[in-house]
């Protein structure tokens, strides 16, 4: 007897456009995540990857068009997106450095608590239970990401390697139903990034969804279903990654040869100018801080 698995969109972005002023960073970009699934995003530097990654968290409101958890559009405040289902981690690494890696993860856990404040000062019999529960949650994650053993080390003394494991974990606490990795091997070596190709696969099958941004191509096309290629903010073809490598225009935009309709370089500096200078302002108004530890 053959059993039919049933595919259930889990992220559905539409015409997803970011202006700063008068620059289009990312330009009508549509993507969709079904459950099951491992899709990649890819496209040279300045391609818009990030931002349109921003505007499906909440830390950017998109100019226009909707992004859409499991069929209800998601408002643009990234702690409602979190509580929705919607993990992420950064390009940068955000740990908390002079926190423990037990600790750590259990930040990613706040909002699935349910305790208030009352009942954490009086630290009564339900207050106590959620805690156990988060512990044994935390602890079990770490164990699944190799770093169990390290649970009491300040984040900040890990290798490098590990960071990038705890920041997954962290996310992974938050329960999601889709997980956002923003170049989860930057800086990696061919064996820390071999090992966390197969920790995405491991999330995977816990029946996670991944979206993955990530420059390492080889990762990439070993590692997803499919793959969508951004160029200049535009998404310019999506596929498998036999229809992606063998596209022209991606061989293109990879080796800098221009094709019809792309950018010069100055509109792109532009737009590059115009998204550093919005991720400064996410990180000093109220209710979008996404600075580190450290960073405060």
């Amino acid at each position: 007897m053959t059993t039919m698995t049933t595919t259930t969109t889990v992220l559905e972005a539409k015409d997803v456009t970011m202006r700063f002023g008068g620059l289009t960073a990312v330009r009508s970009v549509g993507l969709t995540v079904n459950s099951g699934e491992i899709v990649g995003l890819i496209g040279p530097n300045g391609a818009g990857k990030t931002t349109f990654f921003n505007c499906l968290t909440g830390l950017y409101v998109p100019t226009e068009g909707t992004v859409a958890y499991k069929g209800t559009v998601l408002p643009p405040k990234p702690h409602l997106v979190t509580s929705a289902g919607i993990a992420r981690t950064f390009q940068n690494i955000r740990l908390f450095a002079n926190m423990t890696v037990l600790e750590n993860v259990l930040v990613g856990r706040h909002t699935r608590t349910k305790e208030g404040l009352w009942s954490a000062l009086l630290r009564g019999p339900g207050f106590k239970k959620a805690e156990a529960a988060s512990h044994e949650r935390a602890m079990e994650l770490l164990d699944f990401i190799g770093l169990a053993h390290k649970a009491d080390h300040l984040a900040r003394n890990l290798p490098y390697g590990e960071q990038r494991k705890l920041e997954i974990a962290r996310a992974l606490a938050s329960e999601p139903g889709l997980l956002l990795l923003d170049e989860p091997t930057a800086g990696m070596n061919p064996q820390e990034t071999r090992v966390t190709e197969e920790l995405v696969l491991a999330i995977r099958d816990q029946g996670i969804a991944v979206l993955v941004i990530e420059h390492d191509m080889r990762f990439i096309f070993n590692l997803c279903d499919r793959v969508a290629v951004l160029v200049q903010g535009e998404k310019l073809v999506e596929g498998t990654s036999e229809v992606v490598q063998a596209d022209e225009r991606v061989i293109a935009a990879y080796l800098g040869t221009p094709f019809e309709g792309a950018p010069g370089d100055e509109e792109v500096a532009e737009v590059e100018a115009a998204e550093a200078a919005q991720e400064t302002s996410a990180k000093t108004t109220p209710g979008t801080d996404t600075r580190t530890e450290d960073d405060q």
